[in-house]
This record gives C-alpha cells, sequence and structure tokens, in this order.
C-alpha cells in the first residue's frame, strides 16, 4: 500500500498508518496540551503534554473502533476486510467486495456512526457518572465531543462518507440498481464539497481569515473522491452482465503443440510480431501451456525442425486461468489483487477460448460508453 506504514494486525485486519496521521497526533498532543495549561495552570508542562498525547491516543483509538464497526458487520456478511488505513481524515476500511444486498450495505455503511455514538454515551457517562473532575473530566468531556462529531460528520449524505454509503443503499433498494445509488450519493458528496470548499473561501477572501481553511481541505477530499466513486459506478454498470469471454483479443496468439520450432518462428512469430508469450492447444484445443520467444533460445537453432513446442512449453497455473462465463467484474477484481496483466480464458471443457488482456477490457469500456454515455 502506497506511502503507508504497517503497524501490525487489529482482529486479524491488516493496519496500516499514514505519515499525515502522525502529524496530526503531534498537532492534537500539542494544541490540547496547551489548552490544558491554560485552564488548569497548576499542571506543570510535562504532566500537561502527557495529559495530551494520552488525548490524542483516545481520538486515535475512537477512529480505529469506527472502522472496526465497519469491518466486523463486513465480516459477518462474509466479506474479507483487506485492511484499515488511518490518514489525515479519518480512517478507511478497504473491503474485498460490496455487500450482496441494500439492507447487508446499510448495516455496514451505518455500523461506523453506530459505534462512535456509542463511545459518545459511554465517555459521557463515565464523565458524568463519575466524581472524576478537573483534567481528566475535560479530557473525558472532548473525547465524548469528538466522537460525537466524528458519527455526526460521518452522517453527512454524501460520498465517500458514511451517510453517503447509506444514501447509496437507500437509492439502490428503491432502484434496483446499485451502481445508481453509487452516482446519486457521488452527486450529493460533490454538492457538500462544493459547500466546503465555499465556507472555507468566503472567510478568507472577505475577511482575510484562515480559520475555516480545514474546510477547503474537507472540500476537496470530497470533491475528489465522490467524483472518483461516480466514475467507477459507471464503469461498473457499463460492464455488468458481461463475461469473461467477452473481452477476448479477437485473434489470440494460440499454436499448436504439434508445430516444430522452426515451423513456429517462421509461421507463427511473423503473424504475431507484438506478442512474446503464446498460449499452446492440443489437437482437440485444450489449453496444454505457454511458450514464450526467449524459449527459443534454450535450444540450438539446428534442433528446432526436429523440436516441438510441447517439449520445451511451461505448464499453465491454473491462477492464470479464468472460466469464459466468469462475470467481467469478478475478472477486473481478480486481475487487480493478483497483479495480472493478462488471463487465459477457457471453457468448461477446458478448451481455449483466447486471451484476456487489462488493455482489452479498458478498449471494451471506452467503446460501451461512447455507444451508451451516462
Amino acid at each position: 500500500m502506497n506511502n503507508t506504514i504497517r503497524v501490525g494486525n487489529l482482529f486479524g485486519i491488516p493496519f496500516y498508518i499514514h505519515p499525515s496521521w502522525f502529524l496530526v497526533l503531534g498537532l492534537v498532543t500539542w494544541s490540547y496540551s496547551g489548552g490544558l495549561v491554560a485552564q488548569f495552570p497548576q499542571l506543570g508542562a510535562g504532566l500537561a503534554l502527557l495529559l495530551g498525547l494520552m488525548t490524542a491516543l483516545l481520538l486515535f483509538s475512537s477512529v480505529v473502533a469506527h472502522e472496526l464497526g465497519h469491518s466486523f458487520v463486513a465480516i459477518r456478511q462474509g466479506i474479507d476486510v483487506k485492511s484499515i488505513t488511518l490518514f489525515i481524515f479519518g480512517g478507511l476500511a478497504s473491503l474485498e467486495k460490496e455487500s450482496k444486498t441494500p439492507a447487508e450495505a446499510f448495516w455496514v455503511a451505518i455500523a461506523g456512526p453506530l459505534v462512535s455514538l456509542i463511545l459518545f454515551g459511554i465517555f459521557t457517562a463515565i464523565g458524568f457518572g463519575t466524581a472524576v473532575s478537573g483534567p481528566l473530566a475535560a479530557i473525558l468531556a472532548v473525547v465524548a465531543t469528538v466522537n460525537l462529531a466524528l458519527a455526526l460528520f460521518n452522517l453527512i449524505p454524501g460520498l465517500p462518507l458514511d451517510g453517503g454509503n447509506i444514501l447509496k443503499a437507500i437509492v439502490w433498494k428503491i432502484t434496483g440498481n446499485p451502481y445508481k445509488g453509487v452516482v446519486f450519493a457521488s452527486r450529493v458528496g460533490q454538492i457538500f464539497g462544493w459547500i466546503a470548499i465555499a465556507s472555507g473561501l468566503l472567510p478568507l477572501v472577505l475577511f482575510g481569515s484562515f480559520a475555516s481553511f480545514w474546510n477547503l481541505l474537507i472540500g476537496f477530499f470530497l470533491l475528489q473522491n465522490a467524483g472518483n466513486a461516480a466514475q467507477f459506478a459507471r464503469a461498473q454498470e457499463q460492464l455488468t452482465g458481461l463475461t469473461a469471454a467477452d473481452a477476448v483479443t479477437l485473434d489470440s496468439p494460440i499454436v499448436s503443440a504439434h508445430l516444430t520450432l522452426r515451423e513456429f518462428a517462421d509461421e507463427r512469430l511473423f503473424k504475431w510480431q507484438n506478442w512474446r508469450c503464446f498460449l499452446v492447444t492440443d489437437d482437440n484445443g485444450q489449453l496444454l501451456g505457454t511458450i514464450n520467444i526467449d524459449d527459443l533460445r534454450s535450444i540450438p537453432v539446428g534442433q528446432w525442425t526436429a523440436t516441438q513446442i510441447k517439449e520445451i512449453m511451461r505448464p499453465i497455473e491454473a491462477s492464470s486461468t479464468v472460466k469464459s462465463d466468469q462475470p467481467l467484474l469478478d475478472v477486473i477484481q481478480r486481475l487487480e489483487q493478483h497483479r495480472l496483466s493478462s488471463l487465459a480464458v477457457i471453457r468448461d471443457n477446458g478448451v481455449l477460448v483466447g486471451i484476456l488482456e487489462k488493455a482489452a477490457i479498458i478498449n471494451l469500456l471506452q467503446n460501451r460508453m461512447q455507444t451508451n454515455p451516462a
């Protein structure tokens, strides 16, 4: 994961921290310790700094708990959580796939804010229900308030916030189309992004004040991520219903296992000059393996006439093949997860259909979006 630091596992989930979070942690510690000194002059600078760090870590833990709320509900639905990452704007639980139904998507989305509201209630109850006072009471009040703010902010009904995912689930339920839900919630997220940018720019332009500069950052964050989500959803919608066979390269580089290396070099390499790797089949068209142009170097040229492809071909791994009726969206996810550039497409009986490349999927998507613009 780019620009992040893995710090371990949380309940078996890989846990990452973006370097920007350490900046936030330091700023919260420094600013709140100063606030404690101003509010409680009897505190020494060292103790105030320690209490400030404790407050920052409690806030840090609150964000982690929020993301674990999403993660645990997703896991109960059979969805793998690839990672939890903390960054400057909060946290992100990266899920393997989407929920199967709008109801399940709703519960994954709302779980995080519910955890934050529960934490708000717990810290508030501790503050009012115990005799704690002074700096500790102030810390409890701050952590409770931040959890409430975290819940309410995330409930704003626009992607990429939790409220946007809740709105997506509702629109999905009404329309029966998950992608329409994403596009609608993304547009709402963009509206809130522009509102946040305006609320940050106006004080700056009218009064020269940077007091709302944070709103600018949040606004740009919402705009960028909401736009990306809408674009990704439109792409997914265009590819829905297509299978791996629909993206196979028409003139795939396929050769017979019985060809000699001389026949392969003379007849096939000229035809497929842009290919370096070829799929090898038997007389029945079943996939046997692959051969790379570089493999020819292992055999002296004088032996090419007497050597068949099957003698030097490489067996193909099951992870490099995909069934022809596999949904194309699942194939794309597999290409990304395993960082593959292509897959061999076969039928249930093992007969080779052809090769599927990332570039072919992109071209297919571009053609469909030109034919069926949103």
